[in-house]
């Protein structure tokens, strides 16, 4: 089930509004199909029992990455219950031109002041040649060691492999299904996949609750790239 944003304290919800104005102008929303699909080679029949169990996998994911701290591992579970990558590692792609500063509601979520210095990572997850997600994550380097700055200053490790060693708490603020193919009615040829099929937002805490990093994830068709269930 998605959390309903409603039940969340509103301060949260607004102080990601300004970097997800971008998200919403590109994503897909629910009921809206793009044929472009992150891997050519899944092409599932567009039946009414492909539908649903399209529908269950992506619950199914939705589950387990709110159950979750970690995204990264996650994925890494789900890739290699699926078949995704050989091996299931997920690897952080970053997209540097698409990285600025972080805006003030940002800044007011992760209680920096302007003298305190909140990177912005911008990075799509991938297993093999799979996308699996892009996320935008800001964070405060103040709140890690030098040897994770160092790490995710130059490597393309993934946010959550390095900062596991903080024991870290995820807060999610929204979760939301972007395609809901149960609710479609079913057409000839293969299964049209939108490129988003989940968003998500979240504050990760340190045991504590103090907050060191904001997030923004989208879950592409990706997650689906393995044969449709017979």
């Amino acid at each position: 089930m998605f959390l309903p944003p409603a039940v969340l304290p509103l301060l949260f919800l607004a102080c990601l509004l300004a970097p997800a104005r971008a998200l919403e102008a590109s994503t897909p929303q629910p009921g809206t199909l793009q044929p472009e699909m992150t891997s050519p080679a899944m092409l599932w029949p567009d039946t009414p029992a492909t539908r649903r169990a399209a529908q269950d996998f992506i619950d199914t994911l939705n589950r387990a990455l709110l159950a979750q701290p970690s995204a990264t591992l996650t994925l890494e579970r789900w890739c290699g219950a699926h078949g995704i990558g050989d091996p299931a590692l997920v690897r952080a792609e970053r997209e540097r031109a698409g990285e600025d500063g972080a805006p003030q509601e940002v800044r007011a979520l992760l209680g920096a002041d302007p003298q305190t210095l909140v990177r912005h990572r911008r990075v799509r997850l991938t297993c093999g040649a799979i996308v699996l997600s892009e996320a935008d994550n800001y964070y405060r380097p103040d709140r890690l060691t030098d040897e994770m700055n160092a790490i995710l200053d130059t490597t393309d490790t993934p946010f959550g492999k390095v900062v596991r060693p903080l024991d870290f708490r995820r807060r999610t603020l929204e979760a939301r299904a972007l395609w809901r193919p149960g609710e479609e009615a079913p057409a000839s040829g293969a299964l049209a996949v939108p490129r988003f099929v989940l968003a998500h937002r979240a504050v990760l805490t340190l045991p504590d609750g103090t907050p060191f990093s904001a997030l923004i994830e989208r879950y592409t068709s990706g997650v689906l790239a393995f044969p449709a269930p017979r």
